[in-house]
C-alpha cells in the first residue's frame, strides 16, 4: 500500500473515532435534522448553475429516480426538478463504472452533485473511482461524496479513496439525523446510527439508509442493511419511514425487507436491483411473496431492465425498459426459477397501471 493510501485510510478511521467528517477542502456538509451539527448549516452550493443541458426536455417539476440495470449490483440516479443530481452507488467493480457512466451520459448528465456510497462492498462502489475520474476530467465534477465511514481493505475501496484524494472531492461521513438539501427535494439519513458505526456489525448493517422527499412523495433506499437495522429503524423512527417508493433492501434478499419494516414503510412501488439469474437467488421467494401479499407494485431489473420512477410530488409514474408482470406473486411464479424471460415478455409493451391511489401511467422505455 502506498503511503498516500495508508494516510487516507487512517484519516477515515480517525473519522470513525471522532465522529467528524472527512473534508479535503472547506465545504459545507450534511446538517443535523434537529438544527445542530454540520458545517455552515449544511447547504451544498458553490454558486454555479449545474443544471443539465437536457433539463428543458425533462418534464417540469418532476423528480426522476433511475434504477439502472447493472446486474447483481446497485446504481441509482436521481435528478430533482431544478437539475441537481445524485448517484447512489455505481455498480459492480468488474464493470468499472462503464455502464453507469454511459447511462448518465445518455441522460445528458455532466455533473454529479451528490455521490453516495451506501457501503464499501464492490457491487455498490465498483464504479466510484471511474465516475469521479470521468466527471472531474470530462465533465463539471463531483460536488460531494457521502459515506458510512466503515472502511474496507479491498482494492476497489482503495481506488475509490485514491480518486477522492487525487481530485480533491469533499468526502463526508453521514449518520442518522443528518440531512442535505437536494434542490427542491430533501435528503435525510437514517443509518449508520447516530452514536456511530459499529465495526462489529460489518459493512451491510452500516449501510447508508436515506430518504428523498419531494412534495408528498418519498423514496427510501437502504443499501444492504439487514433485519436488525430495520428493527432499530422502526423502533426509533416509526411512521417517519413511510415511503411511496422503496428500493428493495439487499437486492431482495430475505435478510432484509422484514414484515414489520414493510408494514411501517408501506410502499406502493418497489424496485429490486438483481439479475434474472442471480447467483444468490435474489430476489428470494419469501420477499416476492411479501410484496404480493401487500399489493406492492414490484419491478425487478432482471425482468424489467432499467426502471425509472418520476413524481411531481403528488402522482407517481413508472417506466420500464422491458415489459413484465409487477405482481409479486406472478413474478415469483414466472421468474423465481432459472428460466429466462421469453422474447414476448421482453418486447411486449406494458399497459397503464395505477399505484395504490396515485394516478400513474406506465410507459416502455426505448
Amino acid at each position: 500500500m502506498r503511503p498516500v493510501r495508508l494516510l487516507l485510510l487512517m484519516l477515515v478511521v480517525v473519522v470513525l473515532v471522532t465522529g467528524g467528517c472527512l473534508d479535503f477542502e472547506t465545504s459545507t456538509g450534511p446538517r443535523d435534522v434537529d438544527g445542530g451539527g454540520g458545517d455552515d448549516g449544511g447547504e451544498l452550493d458553490d454558486g454555479d448553475d449545474h443544471s443539465n443541458d437536457d433539463e428543458s426536455e425533462r418534464k417540469a417539476g418532476t423528480l426522476e429516480i433511475h434504477h439502472i440495470d447493472v446486474g447483481q449490483a446497485d446504481a441509482t440516479l436521481l435528478i430533482e426538478p431544478s437539475g441537481e443530481t445524485m448517484l447512489v452507488d455505481s455498480g459492480d467493480w468488474r464493470d468499472d463504472g462503464e455502464q453507469v457512466i454511459a447511462y448518465l451520459e445518455e441522460q445528458g448528465i455532466d455533473r454529479v452533485d451528490h455521490l453516495v456510497a451506501t457501503h464499501a462492498h464492490a457491487d455498490h462502489i465498483g464504479g466510484h473511482a471511474a465516475v469521479i475520474e470521468h466527471f472531474e476530467t470530462n465533465g463539471d465534477g463531483v460536488g460531494a461524496i457521502y459515506d458510512s465511514g466503515v472502511v474496507s481493505t479491498s482494492g476497489t475501496y482503495e481506488r475509490y479513496l485514491d480518486a477522492v484524494e487525487e481530485h480533491d472531492v469533499d468526502l463526508f461521513q453521514v449518520r442518522e439525523g443528518d440531512a442535505v438539501d437536494f434542490g427542491e427535494a430533501e435528503i435525510e439519513f437514517y443509518n449508520p446510527p447516530a452514536e456511530g458505526p459499529d465495526d462489529g456489525d460489518g459493512l451491510n448493517d452500516n449501510s447508508v439508509v436515506l430518504t428523498v422527499t419531494y412534495g408528498d412523495v418519498s423514496y427510501l433506499t437502504t443499501g444492504d442493511a439487514e433485519r436488525s437495522v430495520e428493527s432499530r429503524l422502526v423502533e426509533r423512527h416509526g411512521d417517519d419511514l413511510e415511503a411511496e417508493i422503496y428500493q428493495t433492501g439487499h437486492h431482495g434478499s430475505s435478510t432484509s425487507s422484514s414484515s414489520a419494516f414493510l408494514d411501517v414503510v408501506g410502499p406502493d412501488v418497489t424496485v429490486v436491483s438483481a439479475p434474472l439469474e442471480s447467483q444468490y437467488g435474489h430476489p428470494h421467494d419469501e420477499v416476492l411473496a411479501a410484496f404480493g401479499e401487500r399489493g406492492i407494485e414490484t419491478y425487478w431489473t432482471g425482468v424489467h431492465g432499467h426502471v425509472v420512477v418520476t413524481t411531481d410530488g403528488e402522482s407517481v409514474v413508472v417506466q420500464a425498459q422491458r415489459s413484465g408482470p409487477t405482481d409479486g406473486y406472478v413474478l415469483l411464479e414466472e421468474f423465481s426459477s432459472e428460466e429466462e424471460a421469453t422474447e414476448e415478455t421482453r418486447e411486449t409493451e406494458r399497459l397503464p397501471r395505477r399505484v395504490s391511489g396515485f394516478p400513474t401511467e406506465a410507459v416502455a422505455l426505448p
